[in-house]
């Protein structure tokens, strides 16, 4: 089980004795991760730039490095130092921080010839902040424990505003004795950790939020639709859900923004599908059916397809207008291909497109059969996700 720390006002001291690998102890304390320490930031997109803002006005030494640097400009106003290539971020840090989008990216990242596991001092951290594969959390772990650096997954959750704010939840794919050393690092923008013990254990751990979360957003958007059509006011149906057992955070932070027709990105439909995927691979792999994660996943997916990719998650909520709101949006439901959801001639829900996925309301979805919602026919058809694309 992952063990909860709530963090105290005080922040805790650094404890080099807690480093692992083949150096020696007088090695390992002669490098202690202190407020000298050198820091490199690889990835600085909505989540990456907030979190190494932090770092830097906690007093550390901190290097960027991203695909665009525009996107770097504001760290780099406050004091932060460029670097064109991760490598050449990672050659002098004593901590390295990865957040990028998907696995392939980590793993470029972290395993490529001139990747961080080859060019990074020995007795450096590496940390990848980024929601990836479990397997490819503890392969990055045991190729860096071979070179005398130290890797652990940590994925966070607490979305953008937890982010701006410095209060992240962290899920460590390590001990906490093992984490000890860079823990006032993570500190710096994090309210919580919760430590899952094992290389991978964070990635599992994260992936298993990502589920519930998913779900809980199809829940409410399903709720909002049935408030609507039924001619009751769906602000005051969200506050029976805060109120009641029906409310979850997504319903809390997300659902205003919809009802508001606000899909910015805080955090953007692609990567949420990505995270599902995973998890429905993991599921895979682990023998456990997650038809609630094969609904979600279907519906981002439709979701992509249709010109949501890069929107905030709350766009969900698109799936269940008519087609004036949705290409008011952005949305284009003729870049739909019904046969990605196993539906030869139409996607099954028994409306046309214009009517929104799961629009229509009042004309009969067909649960039992075929239903791009819900019913995946996993006899036949298929079960309404591809595991390797996210």
């Amino acid at each position: 089980e992952g063990r909860v720390r709530q963090l105290e006002a005080q922040k805790s001291p650094c404890r080099p004795d807690a480093c692992r690998g083949g150096m020696t102890h007088e090695e390992r304390t002669s490098m202690p991760v202190n407020s000298h320490s050198k820091i490199a930031f690889v990835g600085t997109g909505i989540m990456g730039s907030a979190i190494a803002g932090h770092i830097l006005d906690a007093g550390y030494d901190v290097t960027v490095t991203n695909r665009t640097k525009a996107k770097a400009e504001g760290l780099l106003a406050r004091g932060a130092a460029w670097a064109d290539t991760p490598a050449e971020a990672a050659k002098d840090a004593d901590v390295v921080f990865t957040m990028v989008g998907y696995p392939t990216d980590v793993e470029d990242v972290y395993l490529s010839t001139d990747g961080l596991i080859r060019v990074a001092k020995r007795g450096a951290w590496l940390i990848d902040l980024t929601t990836s594969s479990p397997q490819l959390a503890r392969d990055i772990h045991d190729a860096a424990e071979v070179e005398d650096k130290h890797a652990f997954d940590c994925p966070v959750t607490g979305g953008q505003k937890g982010a701006e704010d410095g209060t992240l939840t962290l899920i460590v794919g390590a001990s906490e004795e093992e984490a000890a050393p860079v823990l006032p690092i993570l500190e710096t923008f994090s309210s919580k950790i919760m430590y899952f013990d094992q290389p991978g254990g964070g990635q599992t751990a994260k992936l298993c939020n990502q589920v519930s979360l998913a779900s809980c957003m199809v829940g409410y958007a399903d709720a909002l639709a049935l408030a609507e059509q039924a001619g009751i006011d769906q602000r005051q149906v969200l506050e029976l859900m805060a109120n009641g057992t029906g409310g979850s955070g997504a319903s809390k932070a997300l659902a205003p923004k919809a009802l508001d027709g606000d899909y910015k990105p805080g955090f953007m439909v692609e990567h949420l599908r990505k995270d599902i995927a995973l998890a429905l691979q993991r599921a895979e792999d682990l023998d456990v059916a997650m038809p609630g994660a094969e609904t979600a996943f279907t519906l981002f997916d439709m979701l992509c397809q249709i010109g949501g990719s890069r929107m905030g998650t709350q766009a969900l909520s698109l799936l269940y207008s008519d087609e004036a709101t949705g290409a008011a949006a952005g949305l284009d439901w003729s870049l739909l291909n019904p046969e990605d959801y196993g539906a030869g001639d139409g996607c099954g829900c028994d409306h046309e497109h214009g009517d929104g996925c799961c629009g229509g309301h009042g004309e009969g979805h067909g649960h039992g059969e075929g239903d791009c919602c819900g019913g995946h026919g996993h006899g036949e058809g298929g079960c309404c996700h591809h595991h390797g694309e996210a």
